[in-house]
């Protein structure tokens, strides 16, 4: 079976969390500072610091920015559940926009029509590996003096023009789930230039309480921390990152040259000046292909291959959110991606003959009448 993902878990890896364990240091300590040494110098920003989850990572972020009961955040409903949640968890108010469809991400038009006296901050997600639109974001939010939390969960190794996913708002966060272009099982961190933003998500992420003073409580924190054994196998995978984004984009460049003509078949676009590092090799199946998107996945799966929707139905639609006032209709191109996307295998695993084993076999399918 060609799987949609497959973590790389080499000898080095295992070598690393080995001597994390005989070393008896195993909970955070010196190598979550190494990772976040590593990584900050990676993406090109001052700071970086490690928890245990991309989604605690967004919630230190949320923090950090002051956001809190009462306050709005605009974000796009089409992506994971762990985009919005946090906003809840700090009490504040979730605002959706919906997406431009060329690039999947929030659309800048449909994010200054939500601003209203309530809203604080804005979350757009670089939805798949490529970065949102960040100079029509950022003029939103000059403009109306608003945060921007840089959702780049799926995106780490990601450009636009010469700076990387991560410099793209006030604070950004990474998540290192298994399944991500890099990983550490489960895993997370957030990038920013404000020192304080850094030391804050420090205090978030241990209690509340200062690394540099023990049992002293500054605030309401989580017990949001990574681990050494995790960021071991981080460490080692940020080693390899440029090798698996390069191999993801020669994926990408074979799927789609070989399926640009078939009918019905959208293929990604890549956005001027962006380097897409391809998370997700997500096409869109129209009405002119000639068969749904669930007969496709069905045929696909009989011939050994085995595709991913992300996501078929957008949080607006989800009982949490839809408890907040939202119905189907209020955000029209979320809801039609969502019927049309479907993901195919593009991870660095693959060889060039699974490649060209998948183009063949779409191709075929659309072919049968």
């Amino acid at each position: 079976m060609i799987n949609i993902s497959k973590p790389i878990i080499g000898k080095e890896e295992i070598a690393a969390v080995l001597k994390v364990l005989k070393s008896g240091m195993i909970v955070q300590g010196p190598v979550v500072e190494k990772l976040e040494e590593n990584f900050a110098k990676y993406c090109g920003t001052k700071y970086a610091v490690a928890f245990n989850s991309g989604t605690a990572a967004i919630h230190a972020g949320l923090y950090t920015l002051g956001i809190g009961p009462g306050d709005e955040i605009i974000t796009t409903p089409f992506t994971f559940v762990a985009t919005a949640n946090p906003i809840l968890m700090q009490g504040a108010k979730v605002v959706f926009a919906d997406i431009s469809e060329d690039d999947f991400n929030i659309d800048p038009k449909e994010v200054e029509k939500k601003i209203t006296k309530k809203t604080k901050a804005i979350i757009p997600v670089d939805l798949y590996g490529q970065v949102y639109n960040y100079p029509a974001i950022k003029k939103i939010a000059k403009k109306y003096h608003l945060k921007i939390l840089e959702d780049a969960c799926q995106a780490v190794g990601a450009n636009r023009g010469k700076a990387r996913a991560g410099n793209f708002g006030d604070v950004a966060a990474f998540s290192l789930y298994a399944t991500k272009n890099i990983m550490s099982g489960e895993g997370g961190l957030i990038t920013t230039n404000d020192e304080k933003i850094a030391e804050k998500c420090k205090m978030f992420r241990h209690h509340g309480q200062s690394e540099k003073t023990k049992y002293e409580y500054f605030d309401l924190g989580y017990n949001y921390r990574m681990t050494d054994i995790l960021a071991a196998i981080g460490l080692v995978q940020l080693k390899k990152i440029e090798s698996f984004s390069r191999r993801r984009i020669q994926n990408a460049e074979l799927l789609s040259r070989g399926l640009k003509d078939v009918k019905g078949l959208i293929i990604p676009k890549i956005k001027a000046e962006h380097r897409h590092v391809f998370h997700q090799y997500t096409v869109r199946i129209d009405k002119d292909f000639g068969h749904s998107r669930d007969e496709l996945i069905e045929s696909l799966k009989k011939r050994g291959i085995n595709p991913g929707v992300y996501y078929p139905k957008p949080l607006h639609l989800h009982r949490h959110f839809k408890n907040q006032g939202y119905k189907a209709g209020d955000f029209p191109v979320s809801e039609q991606m969502s019927k049309e996307v479907l993901s195919l295998p593009v991870h660095p695993r693959l060889r060039s003959r699974d490649i060209l084993y998948i183009i063949k076999t779409v191709k075929g399918i659309a072919n049968e009448k």
